[in-house]
């Protein structure tokens, strides 16, 4: 099960956004990695470097690998519609994603990690694959026997309002997938025209 283990500030600077973790060392400050920070970059990046900077933010932010996520591509690209929102739908449709976007975990890792320890069930059937699209109307809970355990449990925040394709039951630790999100309501500042231009060459 292939992930990102690098280090994750690292990356923020990149990019100049929290995409891992809370960037809580990125500031207004902050210069990109390396030792002459940004003194020696071009001033302003050619068509192909924004390109591939949006393809890589895409892929930290949802924690896929290259492989994985040019077979999501070739999907939104089969479906009906705008390739690039089908892009993000498929992203947000991910068990692991969804786990996190619900609160029952405070990052997309350690939903990924909830997901791969086998504590989490889709419509009544444990799914270890954190890669596992959802469909409408899938239910996810949290395994009965891990609702007794504070350290899965106290990191529970439950889901944010501005979410509503997702539905939450608190009392029950229980969320339905209720439809895909349309674009304006995925808050990832990722720039998806720029990623179907980039794999369209």
């Amino acid at each position: 099960m292939a992930r990102y283990t690098g280090p994750k500030t690292r990356i923020c600077r990149i990019f100049g956004e929290p995409i891992l973790g809370s960037g809580k060392w990125l500031t207004k400050g902050s210069n990109p990695p390396g030792i002459h920070g940004d003194k020696r970059k071009r001033k302003s990046l050619g068509e192909y470097a924004l390109q591939l900077r949006e393809k890589q933010k895409a892929k930290y932010t949802y924690g896929i690998l290259e492989r994985q996520f040019r077979k999501i591509f070739e999907e939104a690209a089969r479906r009906r519609g705008v390739t690039g929102e089908n892009l993000i739908k498929l992203c947000e449709a991910r068990l692991d994603n969804t786990v996190f976007r619900l609160g029952m975990a405070p990052s997309r890792p350690a939903a990924r990690q909830l997901v791969s320890h086998k504590h989490i069930e889709v419509n009544g059937e444990v799914v270890n694959i954190p890669s596992y699209q959802l469909k409408p109307g899938d239910v996810i809970s949290l395994k009965e026997s891990s609702k007794s355990k504070t350290s899965i449990t106290s990191n529970m925040k439950g889901k944010n309002p501005k979410f509503n394709w997702l539905d939450w039951n608190e009392t029950e630790m229980k969320g339905t997938f209720l439809a895909y999100p349309e674009r304006e309501n995925v808050p990832e500042n990722i720039r998806e025209q720029l990623i179907v231009e980039l794999y369209s060459k």
